[in-house]
């Protein structure tokens, strides 16, 4: 692997979910793999998860550990091209990026989408530019339109909780939140999902359709609770309008997850990505109930993290 964005950048699929949960039975299968090389972990946004995973994940392959909080800790960058940089910003990220090509033998890099320019956050005006300029793998620690990380840990989690034979009913569905959120984690599910053998079903309001280009042909139902009846995996997550971009069209109906609205499913196991606004997007009874496999799921990023660590110093041992 030579790199990590998407799911484009997985050979097999199935064989990294088994790597991940082979390295859960055992965290510390490859201590040594990372001796001598390091992993610069760059936040130009806010993290515990994806931060504290990766921590983990790299420390039980061996490897040295950057961490910058370059929101807070770096000269303020400057993103464009030809720019006059004759204002508040003081670094190009070019520049930025060329001395961590010198520090690092990996860079991960978690950039948001900025939620002002359509066409800079689907052309990912950040992410671009370290898979441009980096000399490095990358791996992305969430993006303007992904969160691949997330979504292998979310694959894991499902395979875990699925022994039947018939394929599992996945729902990702739509819920409130008080302000306009990214599409990263939608997307990202959709288009993981889409590798796996389950039935995936998309419930949203109208107006809040994801991109297609993540869908695809995916159903997409605009009706909760016909969209839950005998799912047998419900992942939660509020993201605004894509076509209106970075919208909040208005919903009359209640979106948010409660034990009544359980009662349709499959026993159906809940899923979310944390952090979660209770009692908005789901309600205490179904967080804190037996249904919930949240904190599983969040415990996964660990082992999705390690496991696609380890592939790329499988590449970088390689030479």
């Amino acid at each position: 692997m030579k790199k990590f964005t998407s799911v484009s950048d997985v050979k097999n699929l199935q064989e990294i979910i088994k790597k991940a949960l082979q390295i859960k039975e055992n965290p510390l299968l490859e201590p040594s793999k990372g001796k001598g090389k390091t992993i610069g972990l760059v936040f130009l946004n806010s993290s515990l998860r994806t931060r504290l995973s990766s921590q983990i994940a790299a420390q039980n392959l061996g490897l040295n550990i950057l961490t910058l909080n370059a929101a807070q800790e770096a000269w303020n960058l400057e993103f464009a091209d030809g720019a006059v940089m004759n204002g508040d910003t003081v670094e190009h990220i070019k520049d930025a990026i060329e001395v961590l090509n010198q520090y690092c033998d990996i860079i991960a890099v978690r950039c948001f989408a900025g939620m002002k320019s359509k066409e800079d956050d689907v052309n990912e005006s950040i992410l671009s530019q370290f898979e441009q300029h980096a000399k490095v793998p990358v791996i992305s620690l969430e993006s303007a339109t992904r969160h691949p990380l997330q979504s292998l840990a979310d694959c894991i989690t499902i395979t875990e909780n699925w022994k039947e034979e018939h394929k599992p009913k996945v729902v990702l569905t739509w819920a409130p939140h008080i302000k306009p959120i990214a599409h990263a984690v939608g997307n990202s599910f959709a288009e993981w999902m889409q590798e796996m053998d389950v039935e995936l079903v998309i419930a949203n309001p109208e107006g809040y359709d994801l991109d297609k280009n993540f869908t695809k042909d995916i159903e997409v139902i605009h009706n909760q609770d016909v969209a839950l009846k005998n799912a047998d995996f419900i992942y939660v997550k509020n993201w605004s309008s894509f076509d209106d971009y970075a919208t909040m069209p208005e919903v009359k109906e209640n979106w948010m997850l409660t034990n009544e609205k359980l009662a349709s499913t499959n026993q159906g196991k809940v899923m979310h990505c944390l952090p979660v606004r209770r009692n908005v997007e789901l309600s205490d009874e179904v967080m804190d109930g037996e249904n919930s496999i949240i904190y599983q799921q969040a415990k996964n990023r660990i082992f999705s993290a390690q496991a696609v660590f380890s592939e790329i110093l499988d590449g970088l041992n390689s030479k």
